[in-house]
C-alpha cells in the first residue's frame, strides 16, 4: 500500500469492497484493479485538485461506489458505447470501464492537465476500452452514445440541450444530480415523462435522474428500488 492509501479508511474500503462483490459480482483481478486506480488518483490529487482533500479517506464509497452505482441501471452482460461529459478525475468513466470492461467508455474533458491524467491512468490500467477526448462537449463529432453520463458537469436543462445529439430514443442517460435532482428534474414540463430519480446508495439525499429522452413512461433496465 503507498503512503496516500495509508490515508484510506480500512473500514470504507472493506465495505465498499462487499457492495462490489454482492451487487456486481466484482472478482478479485477487478478489486486489485481498482486498488491501482485509486492509489493513483490519490497521487495524482496531489499535483491537481481530482477530489476533495476530505473525502480522501472515504474515498471508496464517495467516490468508487458513488461511480459503481451507475451499471445497477443498465442491462448487465450487454456491450454498450458509454459517453462521459466532464470526466475530470475519472469518475464514474475510469471506474466503469475497470468494472465494465466489454462496453467502451469515451471521456471528455475539455481541461488538458486532466486529460493527461486520463490518458495515463487508462495506460497504466490496460484500459483498452477507453478513448479520451480533450476538448468541450460541443467539439465531439455527432454520433450515437447507448449511455450518457455526466457527474457535476451542468444543470440538467444545458446537460440535455448541449448532449441530446449523442441520443438516440434508446439511448440511456445516467446522471448523479446530488441533493438537485427532484429540482432539476422538475425544471421543464415533459421530463416527469421520460425521467424518474433513483436514489443514490452512498447518500440517502442525493438522487440519480435516469431515463430515455423522447420516450415517455420509459424507465431503465436494472434499475434498483429502495
Amino acid at each position: 500500500m503507498t503512503n496516500t492509501q495509508n490515508s484510506v479508511d480500512p473500514e470504507d474500503r472493506a465495505k465498499a469492497i462487499a457492495w462490489l462483490e454482492q451487487n456486481l459480482g466484482t472478482d478479485a483481478n477487478t478489486l486489485q484493479q481498482l486498488d491501482r486506480f485509486v492509489g493513483m488518483l490519490l497521487e495524482e490529487a496531489e499535483n491537481q485538485n481530482l477530489i476533495a482533500r476530505a473525502t480522501q479517506p472515504i474515498i471508496w464509497t464517495r467516490h468508487i461506489i458513488d461511480s459503481a452505482q451507475l451499471l445497477l441501471h443498465v442491462p448487465r452482460g450487454t456491450s454498450s458505447r458509454w459517453i462521459d461529459l466532464g470526466s475530470g478525475a475519472g469518475l464514474p468513466g475510469l471506474v466503469n470501464a475497470i468494472l465494465d470492461p466489454a462496453s467502451h467508455f469515451t471521456l471528455v474533458e475539455r481541461r488538458p492537465l486532466r486529460t493527461g491524467w486520463l490518458q495515463r491512468a487508462a495506460s497504466e490500467l490496460g484500459l483498452d476500452n477507453v478513448t479520451v477526448f480533450t476538448g468541450p462537449a460541443s467539439a465531439v463529432p455527432d454520433q450515437i452514445f447507448d449511455v450518457i453520463t455526466a457527474r457535476a458537469f451542468a444543470p440538467m436543462l444545458k446537460l440535455v440541450e448541449l448532449a441530446k445529439r449523442f441520443a438516440s430514443g434508446t439511448t440511456l442517460w445516467i446522471l448523479p444530480k446530488g441533493r438537485s435532482a427532484a429540482d432539476e428534474l422538475g425544471a421543464e414540463p415533459g421530463w416527469q415523462s421520460m425521467f424518474h430519480v433513483e436514489p443514490s446508495v452512498t447518500d440517502d439525499e442525493s438522487g440519480i435522474i435516469v431515463g430515455r429522452l423522447g420516450q415517455a413512461g420509459s424507465r431503465s433496465k436494472g434499475g434498483v428500488r429502495r
